[in-house]
């Protein structure tokens, strides 16, 4: 008997699994991959992200890899250039993008050092219940053993498709259209930073990352789909050379290290993450268009409000009190992540208006204004401490 079953080992599940051992929590964390490997992600984690992973004590490990630090951001739209650093969360400035085949493990090697049991190659084919109320899971081990593992709580951390979430027909309480695709791989011999390039329609994104690589990301919007992916890679590379003239330039001659990857299902929602002896947490919970990059960081924020919920004295050993625990779990991730979620819808429908157009220009003489907009991007202030007298006069003044 366990106390909780994280069902995926990914960043999600294994920070979650982390927290509840450190707990002192009895945890099985299964996931039917392999480990140490890959998965479909543009892996950058913006500054609230570390700031988590620093208190959890594994960014060291996250350094270690080489992956190398990111404390300025460049934001090119039409002849606006925004170009600076980010408002700290709570003390850190920089942003990481290891590739998730390190990042990952290094989080499973925590929680397994931290007392939590991990199986990998371990797929769960099933719910266990006792009346309307989960109690486990059937799964099948790597060597393909049938097994039934049983525990007070089952959560599922197992990504945007997840079967947890299927198998407890958790519903949507927020669902909105898919709005842009994109494909990416990866270049050695590019010179970045993070570098992100915007005009009406399309989107680039570069960023460094371990091996001396650096991610290039294209997005289109989502009625292109069909059209981009009969020819990925021209559209692709047409894509940066319109959009980012000079990051093209300086593809040239680089290396293309991977294979083009991509995906048009980038779904937008927030669904119900909890029930009796369930919960969900990371993007079997939540997920959004990855254009903002805010996928990890919000995922390492709801992990702490669940974690904290369900760890509180007495709650997982009585089912009402962990019953309510989770209901304000629910209501709070959906508070603290909405303001979030709608500013990546926005930015994802890949529209340069007259109105951003003239914020942006109010915004880029200043540095203290630009470290703002950054902190706001990265989820370190709000949309409304950013609009301040000082940006409203400033706007007013381009306006006139």
């Amino acid at each position: 008997m366990y106390d909780v079953i994280v069902v995926g080992a990914r960043v999600a599940g294994a920070a979650t699994a982390l927290l509840l051992a450190r707990a002192g929590r009895r945890v099985l964390l299964v996931d039917r991959a392999r480990f140490p490997s890959d998965t479909l992600s543009t892996h950058y984690i913006h500054q609230p992200g570390i700031e988590r992973l620093a208190r959890w004590g594994v960014l060291d490990a996250v350094r270690a890899t080489g992956c190398p630090a990111l404390d300025r951001t460049v934001y090119q739209v039409g002849d606006v250039r925004l170009d600076g650093g980010t408002v700290p969360a709570h003390g850190q400035a920089e942003a990481y993008a290891p590739r998730r085949y390190l990042l990952d493990q290094i989080l499973v090697d925590a929680a397994v050092a931290a007392g939590a049991e991990f199986r990998d190659g371990c797929s769960v084919s099933g719910l266990v219940y006792e009346d309307d109320r989960v109690v486990g899971v059937t799964c099948r081990s790597a060597a393909g053993t049938p097994v039934v593992e049983r525990a007070r709580l089952v959560i599922g951390a197992d990504g945007m498709r997840s079967a947890v979430a299927r198998a407890v027909d958790a519903p949507f309480t927020v669902h909105d259209p898919l709005m842009s695709c994109i494909y990416f791989t990866y270049w050695q011999g590019v010179r970045s930073g993070f570098e992100l390039y915007e005009r009406p329609g399309r989107w680039i994104g570069a960023i460094p990352t371990n091996d001396d690589a650096t991610l290039i990301a294209a997005y289109f919007p989502q009625a292109e789909f069909d059209t981009v992916r009969g020819d990925a890679l021209a559209h692709y590379l047409e894509n940066i050379r319109t959009t980012a003239p000079d990051l093209y330039a300086r593809t040239e001659g680089a290396e293309r290290v991977e294979r083009l990857r991509g995906t048009g299902d980038q779904q937008n929602f927030f669904r119900k993450p909890n029930g009796p002896g369930w919960a969900l947490v990371g993007d079997a919970a939540h997920h959004k268009d990855s254009i903002t990059a805010r996928g990890m960081s919000d995922a390492f924020l709801a992990v702490e409000v669940l974690t904290g919920a369900i760890t509180a004295e007495g709650v997982l050993d009585d089912p009402a009190l962990l019953d309510e625990a989770l209901r304000r779990y629910g209501e709070r991730i959906q508070d603290e992540l909405f303001e979030g979620y709608r500013n990546t819808l926005f930015v994802s429908r890949l529209r340069v208006t007259p109105d951003r157009m003239a914020m942006l220009r109010a915004i880029q003489d200043s540095p203290e204004l630009t470290e703002r907009y950054f902190a706001v991007a990265a989820g370190v202030m709000s949309v409304d401490e950013l609009y301040d007298e000082d940006l409203h006069s400033r706007i007013a003044l381009e306006a006139a």
